[in-house]
């Protein structure tokens, strides 16, 4: 395979997904559980419920929603950091070759 990127944005991706892999995973985690702090990043359109249980299913929809859209977006992260652990493994294999 062939280099892409050089060796300093290879160890720059690599920094930033250890990074949002080790945020996203947290915050999905706490969305998951659930927690009081973030329920005004909950998707709720600023809609006026009728009763507390119509508000209880949509933030915990939306709970459940946002844990998933945080744990897929972790993923997303630990591909971006396979493939600049890889370039980054290709630059400096061919620096000692040199």
């Amino acid at each position: 395979m062939m280099k892409i990127c050089g060796p300093k944005y290879a160890l720059c991706g690599l920094v930033i997904s250890v990074w949002g892999i080790f945020q996203l995973v947290l915050m999905g985690i706490f969305f998951y559980i659930r927690s009081v702090a973030l329920v005004e990043d909950l998707p709720l359109d600023d809609k006026t419920f009728a009763k507390a249980e119509e508000f209880y299913m949509a933030a915990d929809s939306g709970f459940t929603r946002n844990a998933y859209n945080c744990w897929i977006a972790a993923c997303i992260y630990v591909l971006t950091f396979l493939f600049s652990g890889h370039q980054f493994y290709l630059n400096s294999r061919s620096s000692l070759s040199v």
